[in-house]
C-alpha cells in the first residue's frame, strides 16, 4: 500500500500573522518532494484532500498555496477551488513561454493569485510580473541585496515579495529592511534564549496553573483559586461550563463548584489551552497553533493505539508544551524544574526519550514537513497514515474551532 501525506509550512507577514499555508504533496518515508510527475502530484492532492474538504481544514481558514505546473495550469485544476481559498504556486519554470504568460493571464483576470516560485533575477521574467501576486525567493540560493534592482517595479506593480527557508529572526528582521513582505520557513520555532532573564509573574501564574490542573489527585479548590485571580480566565471557565450545560440549568455558587462541573478531563484541557494562550500571546499564532494540534493529535494517536496505552494521559499535556521553550525564551531544563511532571513527560519534553518523546517528535515533525522517518514510525507502532492524516485535520478543524479570545 501507498502511503501518502501532505505536509504545511505557514507563510506570515511583518507582523507575524499567518496569510496561509504551503500544501505539499509527500509520498516517501523522508518526506522530500516525491520523484513523480509534478502534475500527478497535484493532482493527487488534490483527490484525495479537497475532494473530502481536508484541504480548507488543514489550512485552517487560510489561503492554501498550492504547487501548479503549466500543465495543470491548461487542466484547469485551479478552478476546482474558489479564487480566495487558494494560492497558486507556478513550479517547474525555467523561463515564460507566450503560452505560460497566456494561462497566468487567465487566472489573473479571473481573480486569483499566483505566486512565482524558483525566481532566478532574470529578466525574461518581467513579462510575467504584471500578473503575479507574489514573488518567492529561496534566500539560500539568491542573496536578498541583489534584489534591490527589481523592488521599485514589483511594488509599483502591487507584487509582494516573499522569501523563503528564513531560519532565524535575525534573518526576517533584515529581510524585512531589504523589503520583503513574507516570510517562509522555521524562525518562529527556534528559541532564542537569554541568560538571566526572568519570568514575568503572569507568565509564572500560567505555568502553576498548567502544573496544578494536572497533578494527581486533581485538587478542584487549587485550580479554582488560581482561576480566581485572573478575571480573563473565570470568565472563560464560566462560559466553557455554559456550553457544557447546554439544555440544562446550572446555578454556579462558587469557581470550585464551576470546576468539578467540568470534570477532571474537560478542566484539564481547558485550564492548559487558555494558560497556553496567554502564555504566548507575544509570539506568532503558529506557535500556538502548533502545540494546540501537537497535543490534540498525540492524545487522538495514545487514545487509539495499543503501543501508547500506558502513557495516553499524558500525551496532551506533553503535546501543549511542546513549544514552551521557544515561549519563554528560557532552557527547556530550567522550565521543568518549575514544574514538578510525570516523568515520561519531562523525558519526552527534554531528551524526546521513551514512546512519548517518540510520539512527540512524530507529531511535531508531521505538522511541519520535517519528518524523516515517517514510514519506520507507523511501521513500529503498527499505526495507519490515513489513521494519522484524517486526526490531523480533525485537530486543525478543532483548533480553528477554539475561542482563545477568553
Amino acid at each position: 500500500m501507498e502511503n501518502t501525506y501532505i505536509a504545511r509550512q505557514a507563510i506570515l507577514d511583518n507582523n507575524s500573522n499567518t496569510v496561509g499555508y504551503e500544501l505539499l504533496f509527500r509520498n516517501s518515508p523522508d518526506n522530500h518532494f516525491p520523484e513523480i510527475d509534478p502534475d500527478i502530484a497535484t493532482s493527487k492532492l488534490i483527490i484525495q484532500n479537497h475532494l473530502q474538504g481536508d484541504i480548507q481544514a488543514i489550512s485552517m481558514g487560510k489561503p492554501a498555496f498550492i504547487n501548479f505546473t503549466e500543465q495543470c495550469l491548461l487542466h484547469k485544476y485551479p478552478l476546482m477551488f474558489d479564487k480566495d481559498s487558494i494560492v497558486i504556486e507556478l513550479v517547474g519554470q525555467k523561463r515564460p513561454s507566450a503560452r505560460l504568460i497566456k494561462i497566468v493571464k487567465y487566472y489573473h483576470d479571473k481573480g486569483y493569485k499566483v505566486a512565482l516560485t524558483e525566481y532566478d533575477l532574470a529578466d525574461h521574467w518581467n513579462s510575467l510580473l504584471p500578473y503575479l501576486a507574489i514573488v518567492k525567493v529561496d534566500i539560500e540560493k539568491i542573496n536578498p541585496k541583489r534584489l534591490r534592482n527589481i523592488k521599485a517595479k514589483t511594488k509599483s506593480l502591487k507584487v509582494k515579495l516573499a522569501a523563503e527557508k528564513v531560519e532565524t529572526k535575525y534573518q526576517l528582521q533584515s529581510l524585512a529592511e531589504v523589503g520583503f513582505n513574507y516570510f517562509q520557513g522555521f524562525f518562529y520555532h527556534k528559541p532564542e534564549i537569554i541568560e538571566g532573564q526572568t519570568l514575568a509573574p503572569i507568565k509564572a501564574q500560567m505555568l502553576h496553573l498548567m502544573n496544578e490542573a494536572y497533578k494527581t489527585p486533581l485538587n478542584y479548590e487549587a485550580v479554582a483559586d488560581i482561576i480566581s485571580q485572573d478575571v480573563n480566565l473565570t470568565i472563560g471557565l464560566l462560559k466553557m461550563v455554559n456550553n457544557v450545560a447546554t439544555g440544562s440549568r446550572v446555578e454556579i455558587t462558587s469557581l470550585k463548584q464551576a470546576a468539578t462541573y467540568l470534570g477532571e478531563e474537560k478542566l484539564k484541557q481547558f485550564v492548559s489551552i487558555l494558560a497556553l494562550s496567554k502564555l504566548s500571546a507575544d509570539h506568532p499564532d503558529e506557535i500556538s497553533k502548533h502545540a494546540l494540534i501537537t497535543a490534540k493529535l498525540m492524545d487522538a494517536i495514545a487514545k487509539n493505539s495499543p503501543a501508547f496505552r500506558e502513557v495516553k494521559d499524558f500525551a496532551f499535556i506533553t503535546g501543549l508544551l511542546c513549544d514552551i521553550e521557544v515561549i519563554l525564551q528560557r532552557p527547556i531544563e530550567e522550565i521543568m524544574k518549575s514544574m514538578p511532571l510525570a516523568q515520561p513527560i519531562i523525558a519526552a519534553l527534554i531528551y524526546k526519550q521513551g514512546v512519548l518523546g517518540e510520539l512527540l517528535s512524530f507529531i511535531s515533525s508531521y505538522i511541519l514537513g520535517k519528518n524523516s522517518y515517517v514510514e519506520v514510525f507507523l511501521n513500529n507502532f503498527s499505526l495507519d497514515s490515513d489513521f494519522v492524516q484524517q486526526e490531523f485535520v480533525k485537530a486543525s478543524q478543532w483548533c480553528q474551532q477554539l475561542d482563545l479570545s477568553a
